[in-house]
């Protein structure tokens, strides 16, 4: 088999020179470059797995750990990570975490075990301090949620001014009676858009009304009866903020059933623009979360030394569509 040894004599460079044009690093002189792309072409060189991870100590594997990779968002997020490491001859191992904060620990580390080159993260829990002696000698990637108990990077959205948005858009409207139906404020993005929700009611001088908070949408039977429960209160919502698009997607079925309510759901996801009515969002940026958490993985292996902008938030943008206007 053809090594790199191999094709560096072709070339007339060394090894390291060889294994920086597989790399695409831009500082290698065109020359240069050209002769030792030749050589790879002329001996078919194709690199080792085995001898990478002998070599480093890593595998040249990202890990990439959510809570549910068939949510549209964290399915984006992923695929996002994956096409960066495949320009860089990286593949990508997944994982979900469910929705368990206990078992997240178990998993990860299960994930870890791989020697990953590194990682990226949404987590669930709210102590990743587990992860510290990993960290040590796997890049560790936060997405989406900050971390605790441990000093990582991280790459999230603005949750507070996304939630606040939306809601000043609803108040627009001429709606004070909005409800706000989420997961959990035990995730940090739940809570960061349930502050939002509040500081808009409080700029727009209409009182906070915690019977109008409903939790516990985690499913389509759950988002149901938190709808329900909203809509059993003395005087129900004219209008809903939904927390998150897995939120906003379970409600859909019960929607249909109540064209006059007005909606805006924090994250798009796909057909949210061809309901009817069609849906106001704020947009995310899933793919531009996961470029970035791969980026900077790719980033720190190049340069361990280099200090990086520890963490990093992302601006989001209302979407207005039909959902939200009179009569829907």
């Amino acid at each position: 088999m053809t090594t790199m040894r191999d094709v560096a004599r072709r070339a007339g460079v060394s090894a390291k020179t060889v294994s920086r044009v597989f790399n695409h690093d831009p500082h290698v002189s065109p020359g240069t470059k050209a002769r030792v792309e030749a050589a790879l072409r002329e001996l078919n060189y194709v690199p080792s797995t085995l001898s990478t991870t002998f070599r480093t100590g890593r595998a040249p594997v990202i890990g990439v750990a959510v809570p549910d990779i068939a949510d549209p968002f964290f399915g984006a997020l992923a695929k996002a990570v994956e096409a960066l490491a495949a320009r860089h001859a990286m593949s990508v191992v997944m994982t979900s975490l469910g929705e368990d904060p206990s078992r997240e620990p178990a998993i990860v580390q299960s994930l870890l075990r791989q020697s990953l080159s590194g990682l990226v993260i949404a987590p669930i829990a709210g102590d990743q301090s587990y992860l510290e002696a990993w960290a040590q000698h796997t890049q560790v990637v936060f997405v989406d949620r900050r971390p605790s108990g441990i000093v990582a990077d991280s790459f999230t959205e603005d949750d507070h001014a996304g939630a606040r948005v939306a809601t000043e858009h609803l108040v627009g409207h001429g709606h004070v009676r909005i409800g706000f139906l989420g997961d959990s404020t035990a995730i940090p993005t739940s809570r960061g858009r349930l502050q939002g929700y509040r500081a808009a009611l409080l700029d727009s001088a209409i009182a906070y009304d915690e019977s109008l908070v409903v939790l516990g949408a985690m499913d389509r039977p759950s988002a149901a009866a938190a709808f329900a429960a909203l809509q059993h209160l003395e005087a129900p919502p004219t209008a809903i903020f939904t927390s998150n698009a897995r939120v906003t997607m379970s409600l859909v079925p019960v929607l249909h059933a109540h064209r006059g309510l007005a909606l805006a759901g924090f994250g798009d996801f796909p057909m949210a623009d061809v309901l009817e009515p069609s849906l106001t969002v704020i947009d995310q940026d899933p793919a531009a979360l996961g470029t970035l958490a791969a980026q900077r993985i790719l980033d720190r292996l190049a340069h361990p030394q280099r200090r990086f902008r520890r963490h990093t938030v992302l601006p989001v943008q209302l979407v207005e569509r039909r959902s939200c206007l009179p009569n829907g």
